[in-house]
């Protein structure tokens, strides 16, 4: 005599199976994420510099973390160098988008950075080639970026900004502000665009700091009141060390309950007439 199968026998096997299935694809697509992360990171912290000048009466620091989640990173990027006049270079800036094809971009920027500040003076023409640079390259991503140039000898900072956070500086006397320099637009998004030059003289002891977004806004606080903290604490510190001032201000970022990558780059400059503070 022949039986029939118990229709919820098979039922419970094909759902088993269908169980198994999935199962099997989420990890594989886990795996596949987790290998773009991994690559992403790897790709990001070899493409950011290993060191950064040091001159007499000036001390250079930086700091990256990627996001707390994993997700977004591969954006935020900082840099420092010397021009082949003398003059120290800086720069720091975030790539709209992240993962691989946001590092990616993020080396290409600043390796045409460098290469153009070599044989450009000017920080706002040193952004304006950049920028037509980037567009040749037919990306949709686009960036955000502060580039600054200091001369050691006199301490006159020239910079230019395109559609980046604002810098934070403090002196040991007890000034402190937030940068309010004109800018123009971020890079990659049109050809020809001005960028103008600020200027400013790091004569007294103190410290100008870049940030990316991540350092200052999250969900749980805005950008002004993000840049106003990280005034008030690089206020507090200003005669600290180019090393720990970084390590101060990406230690605050994480109060934000932000989900993106941060950079810190500082620039920590003792009194021009007599050397380190």
């Amino acid at each position: 005599m022949n039986r029939r199968r118990n229709p919820r026998s098979a039922s419970a096997e094909d759902l088993l199976s269908t169980l198994q299935h999935l199962t099997a694809r989420a990890r594989e697509e886990v795996e596949l994420h987790q290998a773009r992360v991994e690559l992403a990171q790897a790709l990001q912290r070899k493409m950011l510099p290993a060191t950064l000048p040091v001159f007499p009466g000036l001390e250079t620091a930086a700091r990256y973390a990627p996001a707390r989640d994993g997700l977004d990173i591969g954006g935020d990027w900082y840099d420092g160098f010397v021009l082949p006049d003398g003059a120290l270079g800086l720069s720091i800036g975030d790539v709209q988008g992240h993962d691989v094809e946001a590092a990616a971009f993020m080396g290409q920027i600043r390796i045409a950075m460098r290469a153009i500040a070599s044989s450009a003076a000017d920080p706002g023409e040193v952004m304006s080639r950049t920028n037509d640079l980037i567009l040749s390259m037919d990306s949709d991503l686009f960036a955000t970026c502060s580039f600054l140039r200091l001369d050691p000898r006199t301490r006159e900072l020239w910079s230019a900004r395109a559609g980046h956070v604002a810098s934070v500086w403090a002196t040991a006397d007890g000034r402190s502000g937030v940068t309010a320099d004109a800018g123009g637009l971020p890079l990659g998004i049109a050809l020809r665009q001005h960028y103008p030059v600020t200027r400013r003289a790091l004569d007294v002891t103190g410290a100008f700091v870049l940030l990316t977004d991540g350092v200052i806004e999250g969900p749980s606080l805005s950008l002004d009141d993000g840049l106003d903290r990280i005034r008030r604490l690089v206020s507090a510190h200003a005669t600290a060390g180019a090393e720990e001032l970084a390590d101060r201000v990406l230690q605050a970022s994480g109060l934000t309950g932000h989900e993106d990558d941060a950079a810190v780059l500082v620039l920590r400059h003792g009194d021009a007439a007599t050397g380190p503070g």
